[in-house]
């Protein structure tokens, strides 16, 4: 018997070298690793949440940058919730290959996906080439959620994750999800007595 009400499907996607493993990694281990490990095709983690009265499981799926795993890549996207779009905030090429990505994201995606534009690397502000102001403004322009994160420094991690959670939940509470079509990125489950 699952000791959850609800698993949440998220995924991870942007250029390789943005930080989605370590932002995964800070999330789920709090751990940021210095050495740069590419990832291969998709990798997974998983981490359990309580919002309100609810427990509820996070599937995270952390996936590869590099265009030659693009067809991994877009296989994942189709039965996640929430997708995190990250750029480095250091590299003008990862912002601007943002609206490639969410237009795959919303082209192969479900309907209902709940989308945060995640700039990283803020810790490394000497080096900054994104604005905030830029990264707001393609957020609104795309009705996306917006945050700004460091996963070497862990700021704003457990933030982006529970944005996400809260504003599902939210949504749960409101009907606007077929539950019962296990497409739409989330699972209900049964909480143990």
């Amino acid at each position: 018997m699952a000791s959850f009400s609800y698993l949440f499907k998220f995924i991870l996607v942007g250029d390789a070298g943005v930080g989605k493993s370590n932002i995964l990694s800070q999330f789920i281990q709090n751990r940021f690793r210095n050495e740069y490990d590419l990832t291969v095709g998709v990798e997974f983690g998983s981490k359990i949440v309580n919002i309100e009265d609810e427990t509820i499981k996070l599937q995270i799926w952390d996936t590869a940058g590099q265009s030659s795993f693009k067809n991994i890549t877009r296989g994942c996207f189709r039965n996640m919730i929430c997708a995190f779009l990250v750029y480095n905030t250091a590299s003008r090429d990862s912002f601007t290959n943002i609206p490639a990505w969410l237009s795959e994201l919303r082209e192969l995606g479900n309907n209902n996906m709940v989308i945060i534009l995640v700039g990283n690397k803020i810790d490394q502000e000497e080096k900054r080439v994104v604005s905030t102001e830029e990264g707001i403004l393609l957020a609104e322009q795309n009705n996306l959620f917006f945050i700004e994160t460091s996963a070497q420094a862990r700021r704003n991690i457990d933030e982006t994750f529970m944005t996400a959670v809260m504003h599902i939940y939210e949504n749960i509470q409101k009907g606007k999800y077929d539950l019962s079509n296990e497409q739409c990125g989330i699972k209900v489950g049964k909480k143990l007595e």
